[in-house]
């Protein structure tokens, strides 16, 4: 009997996007995944890929980095200028310089093969969570004012004064949040893995210092001489630019 609730729950369930060239292994991803009510579907080219997120809302790419005959890093990158959704990096790669290149160019989280599929589901519902969802800091949905830039969490951007957008990923954006909600707060590496990936997330020498150098690329005036993310000797980050809020 053909099952039409369920084929309408599958439609308004989160659309992933697997991109891997080995059959086998998107079939065992794509069979756990439609388990845990996720629509997905997988294609095995960065062609593929771009032609599908041209067409089709998708709310997470899990990009495989070792595509035959393709760069991966490069996919990536062409990718950020064309989409704005989370990226997971999904290979078997596990050496950190690629874990941090990915994270430099815009990735929002890396899994290394082989990996445990309920890792991967945690990873997916968390960068789901951080696209879908204002941090806990900016539930109230108030705008945040600060060097000539403001931070609009009900339509997820950042603008400068004359309405220009400066394009961040979903996850520069949820770091961006946390730091300017608490101005002057120090946050410690820890504190914002913990607040971006949840107390599972793991260990990622590198992921905050990588995004706060993606951010302060975007927002600084000098990235070198950062004047609104500092950094604190021995303890973290804190957001020293002067923030007024004001009604979304």
């Amino acid at each position: 009997m053909h099952d039409v609730s369920a084929e309408v729950a599958q439609s308004q369930a989160p659309h992933v996007l697997i991109v891997e060239d080995d059959a086998d292994v998107a079939a065992l991803v794509t069979t756990y995944l439609r388990g845990q009510g996720l629509h997905v579907e997988s294609v095995q080219s960065g062609h593929a890929l771009f032609e599908t997120v041209s067409r089709e809302p998708v709310d997470v790419v899990l990009l495989d980095l070792g595509l035959p005959g393709e760069d991966g890093l490069a996919i990536l990158r062409e990718l950020r200028g064309r989409w704005r959704g989370p990226v997971i990096i999904v290979s078997g790669r596990g050496e950190a310089v690629e874990r941090v290149v990915g994270l430099e160019l815009g990735a929002d989280d890396y899994v290394a093969k082989p990996f445990d599929f309920r890792e991967l589901l945690a990873r997916i519902r968390s960068v789901l969570r951080r696209s879908a969802l204002p941090s806990p800091e900016m539930q109230d949905a108030s705008v945040l004012l600060f060097n000539g830039m403001r931070l609009e969490p009900g339509k997820r951007r950042l603008v400068r004064d004359d309405d220009s957008e400066i394009h961040l990923s979903a996850g520069e954006f949820a770091l961006l949040s946390i730091l300017a909600a608490r101005p002057g707060h120090v946050f410690s590496r820890d504190a914002l893995m913990s607040q971006l990936h949840g107390h599972d997330a793991g260990p990622y020498d590198r992921a905050i210092d990588v995004q706060v150098a993606r951010l302060r690329r975007k927002i600084e005036g000098d990235a070198l001489h950062p004047q609104v993310i500092k950094s604190v000797r021995g303890a973290g980050y804190v957001f020293s630019a002067k923030v007024s809020r004001t009604p979304a």
